[in-house]
């Protein structure tokens, strides 16, 4: 008798992929700007925070039912978690549209910043926070012409 040799098999079954790193990372970025802890979101839904690491991280997969309830605590709509997510590589996702030959989007000459983890930049989200502490609407406006002048100067 040969001895067969054995495939290992990989669960791929309930694995994160990169849509749910994603979801993770636009919930982390929704809870550091509302100022939350992992600890106190975790207790809200009724989890550990290991459990909400693991979600930000995208290592763990959000139910629906935990999004939804994510949804309400931190005040967006689910469309939230997925804003901004493009799939680069039309070949993984081929029941998009009908047609064989690849198609341009609706885009309609919008630029957007598509840089990947902009939104999730500690930076960002401190600039934010900076930004919106400030009580003065009046304020806060001229503060971002002075930011696009500068950025319009730099270009």
């Amino acid at each position: 008798m040969k001895k067969q040799k054995l495939e290992k098999k990989t669960k791929t079954k309930g694995l994160a992929d990169d849509v749910d790193k994603y979801v993770g990372n636009r919930l982390r970025l929704r809870r550091s700007l509302l100022g939350l802890s992992q600890e106190k979101l975790a207790e809200c839904v009724g989890v550990t925070f290991q459990q909400v690491q693991k979600y930000e991280r995208g290592a763990n997969r959000i139910s629906s039912s935990r999004l939804l309830s994510f949804s309400k605590l931190l005040d967006v709509p689910l469309s939230y978690f997925f804003d901004g997510l493009e799939d680069n590589d039309s070949s993984k996702s081929p029941a998009l549209g009908f047609a064989e030959d690849k198609q341009e989007g609706f885009d309609h000459g919008s630029k957007k910043i598509r840089e990947k983890n902009l939104f999730a930049q500690k930076e960002t989200i401190d600039l934010m926070k900076a930004y919106y502490a400030v009580q003065d609407t009046k304020l806060r406006k001229e503060i971002l012409k002075i930011v696009r002048s500068m950025s319009k100067n730099m270009s």
